[in-house]
């Protein structure tokens, strides 16, 4: 069975800084975010770009808040595809926009199309760079995919891109874990940032817990994740406890054969007329 792709709105989560949110529904009250940031600020920063599937929607929503040319920095946080969809379109639409990434980026993405390395600057845990009116620091999230991942704090603000980390499926289209039911919310939360880091297994917990606690000290006012609703005040230490409760906890169960028997089954269906 299809569903259509909700529209949204951006979300305001602190001054001159935007959620630019969209969503895939799963199943019935079941949608997943597949969100990104923009920060419009003295030197507009685009953080990530977006799925393949939202590509024209996104273009739409980010430059309806900026001017192309505004655009200052593009910030990358790693090379997966639902968060590169629409790179090459910003880059050629910003052409004062340099790019932040890594050299791992680097090297993975150029398999495919090569980067601009004359509009790039690499940066690591630890560093930053400066967007005018603001520091924007970079950290491990807590949780990640892929071994170019850097999540972004920005130190004006208290904003935390945390990439990844903290997924969790919304019942409806929503954006904030406040308005998200408990059940659906801590279920989904363990099964998602299992899938996304199935390496939890195998942690000490002592040893992550001292990364998780790294992360949490930064004190992020919100966090903002790809695949989960907005996190605030007491949701963001709940969320941490979270993960740092996954060091070396067995994996969640995933879907099996049965399951796509199942989505085979649903396509076979006749769509039932109105």
């Amino acid at each position: 069975m299809t569903y259509p792709v909700p529209v949204t709105e951006p979300v305001e989560l602190a001054p001159e800084t935007f959620l630019v949110t969209n969503m895939v529904q799963l199943g019935p009250g079941q949608f997943l975010s597949v969100n990104s940031m923009l920060i419009r600020g003295e030197e507009p920063v685009i953080v990530d770009t977006g799925a393949p599937m939202h590509r024209e929607l996104w273009l739409d929503q980010v430059f309806n808040l900026v001017d192309p040319k505004d655009v200052r920095w593009v910030f990358l946080s790693h090379d997966d595809g639902d968060h590169i969809g629409a790179l090459h379109d910003v880059l050629d639409l910003c052409p004062n926009a340099t790019l932040v990434a890594n050299f791992f980026t680097t090297e993975r993405l150029r398999l495919e199309q090569p980067l601009p390395l004359p509009r790039m600057i690499w940066r690591e845990p630890g560093e930053y760079f400066d967007a005018g009116d603001r520091r924007l620091r970079l950290v491990l999230p807590p949780i990640f995919d892929g071994p170019t991942t850097r999540g972004l704090l920005d130190e004006r603000t208290g904003v935390m891109w945390a990439v990844d980390s903290f997924a969790a499926l919304v019942p409806e289209v929503v954006h904030h874990a406040q308005d998200v039911p408990s059940d659906l919310y801590n279920e989904s939360f363990a099964m998602l940032n299992s899938l996304i880091s199935p390496w939890h297994q195998w942690l000490d917990p002592i040893r992550y817990g001292h990364h998780i606690d790294s992360v949490e000290a930064h004190r992020p006012a919100v966090v903002a994740t790809a695949h989960g609703p907005v996190l605030t005040g007491p949701a963001i230490h709940d969320a941490f406890d979270q993960v740092r409760d996954m060091a070396g906890q067995p994996v969640t169960d995933r879907p099996r054969q049965s399951v796509l028997e199942e989505l085979l089954a649903d396509l076979k269906q006749p769509e039932r007329q109105p």
